[in-house]
């Protein structure tokens, strides 16, 4: 067991915005970072737009503006509550920053329950179990050793493909969440340390090495044929395809098995986690 302990992860919902919406399917705190104090609570299943104002945030209440005398805050839903923000709901906190730019609004949440939104936003629902279960655990192996990439913005990773695709709570199923749940905590480890495992969708026959895409070689990232032949290249094509993982599960073979052929020089880990 790797001694790295992964207690949550933030991801960057909106950058830098003239203002946003947001809501909550419970009441939900609105707390000051930088005091802990109580400013406000929303109303369960009710809109409010907030946007920055000077160096603080306001939030419209019942169609008049109120000032926040914060610029960092904290939104936080009774337990077991969503919140909403661009049409999707959200497991966990939002923290919302204004840093004279706008407004930056990121999601803060277990590492898990985001896996939950990732797996079935970078992978069709529909596809083989065992292909579920390789991309949840490359996905958590990307984003652990990925942490603070974003940090200049606050958070860790975007909810977007240059990281990795993120739908919130919106997005899951259950069959997707079972795979995160199958292989919690795993990871792809090689040389001791957790690897940024890279997947694209598809390879177009052949995945490439780091050195064909970017400066370097690294040694878990070996040219394999991809299994995904007939099916035009989309994406870097280095690491796992991921059309290939789901074509491996047809044919027999286990998340581990379509892991390890895609990650060279790789073994399995678990890491510690403490919520």
């Amino acid at each position: 067991m790797l001694t790295q302990s992964c207690f949550a992860i933030k991801i960057g919902l909106q950058t830098h915005v003239g203002r946003t919406f947001i809501g909550a399917s419970t009441k939900a705190e609105i707390i000051n970072c930088d005091t802990n104090k109580l400013i406000f609570v929303m109303e369960k299943m009710k809109g409010y737009e907030l946007k920055p104002y000077r160096n603080v945030i306001a939030i419209k209440v019942d169609g008049d503006w109120k000032k926040m005398n914060a610029n960092k805050i904290i939104v936080k839903p009774e337990p077991n509550g969503f919140l909403s923000v661009k049409r999707k709901w959200y497991r966990g906190n939002f923290k919302i920053i204004n840093d004279g730019l706008g407004l930056t609004v990121m999601n803060d949440l277990p590492m898990e329950k985001y896996l939950q939104g990732v797996v079935p936003s970078e992978m069709p629902p529909s596809w083989e179990h065992e292909a579920h279960k390789a991309q949840a655990i490359a996905a958590r192996s990307y984003a652990i050793a990925n942490l603070g990439k974003r940090g200049k913005y606050g958070y860790d990773l975007k909810d977007t493909p240059e990281d990795q695709a993120y739908g919130g709570a919106s997005a899951e199923t259950s069959q997707t969440n079972d795979a995160v749940t199958e292989t919690a905590n795993i990871v792809i480890i090689c040389q001791g340390k957790i690897v940024p495992a890279y997947y694209s969708a598809s390879a177009g026959g052949k995945t490439n090495t780091g050195g064909q895409v970017w400066s370097r070689d690294l040694p878990f990232l070996k040219s394999v044929p991809s299994f995904d032949d007939g099916i035009k290249k989309n994406g870097h094509g280095v690491g796992m395809s991921q059309y290939g993982a789901n074509n491996l599960a047809k044919r027999g073979y286990n998340s581990y098995q379509i892991l390890k052929y895609f990650y060279a020089n790789t073994k399995f880990a678990r890491v510690k986690t403490e919520y």
